[in-house]
């Protein structure tokens, strides 16, 4: 694996912020395709009470009674599908995007190191808040790659940067991102993957912008999540020229019995391909980078149950990754919230 960035990067023309780094923090991933590294993975990630709202007496005897079972060889032999000689995709964009987003920066001439880090799983975000701390750093930017904000997600990061900044009798000055679901530079990127896309495979009938699933509860309990999921796919529509009956929404990843946000993803392609659309795309403008939920599920199952219920073509386009116009809109979003930090 790529070494992490290192605290002090130079370029002639830029300017060291001393004392200053930036955490891109993703969700996190299993150490490998296995049953006992998905176990592990599932066990810290499903044991967030921001993630599972349900109370912890009643959960827990579930969790490790029945879910941590059963479920990780099952989600197991999905990571072997989608994983790369270099290791989980969800890592490598992560690290590829730190690495571009710190460059940038740098040919800005901001010298501020960028370093990756995971919520759950490793590089642990914990454990690259107490590097931090044992370096000297004295202004922390936390950077999520989640362009649109939920209590399940973005919130989560952020209880843990504040709960370990409790345990600091020397607390550094810490800004965290909220969103950036409306960031005209992150829709212009997903837009240009979409473009690139449609010169190769043609325009879909349809265009559908899945993005995970969250618990309908959240949502009426005030979580902006859902909100902000429309009105990126309402930008990206508009930034693509897209007629209102050339595109849809829908929610993927749908966990459990409850409600979760609809319409839900493989049931609208099944429907679609029934109705007669031959011709189906699906972009997920949820997530900076590809990852099991993209590769297997949608470019596996949601392409597999389209095409069994009578679709005829079906194409995935990939997140937008390391493309130039990603790390510049991530990088812009970074540089924002460091103004003033010189």
């Amino acid at each position: 694996m790529p070494s992490a960035p290192s605290l002090t990067p130079t370029h002639p023309a830029a300017a060291p912020l001393a004392g200053t780094a930036v955490l891109y923090v993703n969700l996190g991933t299993p150490e490998a395709p296995t049953a006992p590294a998905v176990r592990r993975y599932l066990a810290e990630f499903l044991s967030d009470p921001r993630v599972v709202e349900i109370p912890r007496l009643a959960w827990l005897p579930i969790l490790h009674g029945i879910i941590l079972r059963v479920r990780p060889a099952k989600s197991a032999a999905k990571y072997a599908t989608v994983w790369t000689p270099e290791g989980s995709p969800l890592k490598v964009w992560t690290e590829r995007q730190a690495r571009g987003m710190q460059a940038a920066l740098v040919r800005q001439g901001l010298a501020v190191p960028v370093l990756p880090a995971m919520r759950y799983g490793e590089p642990a975000l914990l454990a690259r808040l107490d590097a931090l701390q044992s370096q000297g750093v004295r202004r922390i930017l936390v950077v999520p790659a989640y362009p649109q904000y939920s209590g399940t997600t973005t919130a989560s990061v952020s209880d843990l940067v504040y709960q370990w900044a409790q345990r600091q009798r020397a607390v550094p000055e810490v800004r965290l991102v909220r969103s950036y679901h409306d960031d005209e530079a992150y829709i212009e990127a997903v837009a240009d993957g979409v473009r690139h896309h449609w010169a190769t495979h043609g325009q879909p009938d349809v265009l559908l912008m899945s993005f995970h699933g969250l618990p309908a509860r959240n949502v009426q309990l005030g979580d902006p999540y859902q909100a902000e999921c429309l009105a990126t796919a309402r930008l990206l529509a508009a930034r693509l020229g897209l007629a209102e009956d050339r595109w849809r929404v829908t929610f993927q990843s749908r966990f459990g019995r409850a409600r979760w946000l609809e319409p839900y993803t493989e049931p609208t392609a099944i429907a679609l391909a029934q109705s007669g659309v031959k011709h189906l795309q699906v972009v997920c403008p949820g997530f900076t980078g590809d990852c099991i939920e993209t590769l297997e599920e949608i470019d596996q199952e949601v392409r597999a149950a389209y095409l069994q219920a009578g679709g005829g073509t079906f194409s995935y386009i990939p997140c937008i990754n390391d493309s130039e116009l990603a790390i510049a809109a991530l990088a812009g979003v970074a540089r924002r919230q460091l103004q003033g930090w010189g």
